[in-house]
């Protein structure tokens, strides 16, 4: 189906009015998903050019967290489009400077290891976390996001890097290979390692893959679907020639990306995206093993890439069920974007903040001891404003605790 005959599948029923975060707070018709598609098919049939100011700035302000499209009775592929409607922007307005650094960093695996590592070693100076505090919220919220990322060894959370993997002796294991990403292994690699193990203490065969790379995302919710596609093609490349039966992903956002990579590259995919799977998924189709007491409650807040677009939440209820101890609170307004949405906070700092704000003060008022969300821009996000706000950040995946949870039960290191 091309742009014009998606475009044209919106009924304006106005269903998802009450699901946009942006129409909620801004009440207006044109930041609204209806709106927003009514603003693509005037420049799609030629009643308003790309360039034009209203087209921009609607298109701009959305967080992209397709809340819309679970309630939309008429299945219109709002993400999709919403990111040729950006496309369509960045042919005629380029991206503010700071932004395609980023893009043109995230492309290239080599620089961004060295400038992930420089990171690595500035959070742990613990100067970020310190200035975080004190500066005013535009300069505090980078630093207090790079201190949010540094692992937590407190609150019933471990580090079990040394950890020796043990499998459960299934006769035939699938094979599965495990995307990486960019900010994920730069900033959160205890995940990737915790998911490995997590993994093959229920039976699956992890394997690495090499000449994998950042998934895309970041580029297609910009605008960028060429700069996207040649990522999701070298990704293509590098699962496909690993003999995989399953590709695991552990950040919504990039699990939501290469489950599209089919649309991305009009079938050019070699069937990865039916491959593709959240680890919650991939855990919630064995018979999870459970493991030792983590005493301690849990504020969950799901990722909108996991939740709306990818439809993960009972699989993520199971991977906490198998953690005895745990007690998961409920966040109101759970299903809310937290206002980070990959490059949002730099395109539209001000509303960011705001619907920010609202989650961490959701979060705050649960009590919860730490708040577990499924993609490191989301930890990132909610980490750093509870931070400014003063509060002791205590923000992980949920593959983290039930990894902490296998350590404690004596499944690494032979003790069972």
């Amino acid at each position: 189906m091309n742009i014009e005959d998606s475009l044209l599948t919106c009924v304006h029923c106005g269903f998802c009015l009450p699901a946009c975060p942006t129409y909620v707070r801004l009440g207006d018709e044109a930041d609204s998903p209806r709106g927003r598609l009514h603003l693509m098919r005037a420049v799609a049939e030629g009643r308003l050019a790309a360039d034009s100011d209203a087209f921009a700035t609607h298109l701009d302000r959305c967080l992209g967290c397709r809340a819309c499209e679970p309630v939309c009775p008429s299945g219109v592929p709002y993400g999709r489009l919403l990111e040729q409607g950006r496309e369509a922007v960045r042919a005629v307005r380029a991206l503010p400077a700071r932004m395609r650094v980023l893009l043109w960093l995230f492309e290239r695996p080599r620089a961004s290891r060295v400038v992930l590592a420089v990171a690595r070693v500035v959070r742990a100076t613990g100067v970020p976390a310190l200035l975080a505090r004190v500066l005013p919220f535009r300069a505090a919220l980078p630093l207090a996001m790079l201190a949010a990322s540094a692992p937590h060894h407190g609150a019933g959370v471990t580090s079990a890097a040394a950890a020796t993997d043990r499998d459960r002796g299934d006769a035939q294991p699938l094979r599965v290979g495990v995307l990486t990403g960019c900010v994920q292994e730069g900033l959160f690699g205890r995940v990737n390692q915790a998911t490995a193990r997590t993994l093959r203490a229920n039976g699956y065969e992890v394997v690495e893959v090499d000449g994998q790379g950042c998934c895309g995302a970041l580029h297609a919710h910009a605008g960028d679907l060429e700069g996207a596609r040649r990522l999701a093609r070298r990704n293509v490349r590098a699962f496909e020639g690993a003999g995989l039966d399953r590709v695991c992903v552990n950040a919504a956002g990039c699990g939501a990306m290469l489950k599209e990579y089919d649309h991305l590259l009009a079938g050019e995919d070699e069937g990865l995206s039916a491959r593709t799977r959240d680890v919650a998924e991939l855990l919630a189709e064995r018979d999870i093993r459970k493991g030792g007491e983590v005493a301690m409650s849990v504020a969950y807040d799901a990722p909108c890439h996991l939740l709306h677009a990818q439809g993960v939440d009972e699989a993520v209820q199971k991977v906490f069920e198998a953690i005895p101890g745990v007690v998961r609170l409920a966040v109101e307004g759970a299903d809310a974007c937290c206002g980070g949405a990959g490059l949002y906070g730099m395109a539209q700092p001000e509303l960011g903040k705001a619907i920010g704000r609202d989650k961490a003060d959701q979060i705050r008022a649960t009590g919860a001891d730490a708040v577990a969300t499924g993609n490191p821009g989301c930890m990132m996000q909610i980490g750093a404003l509870l931070r400014i706000e003063g509060e002791a950040a205590r923000v992980v995946h949920p593959i983290e605790l039930l990894d902490e949870s296998y350590r404690r039960a004596g499944f690494y290191d032979g003790e069972r």
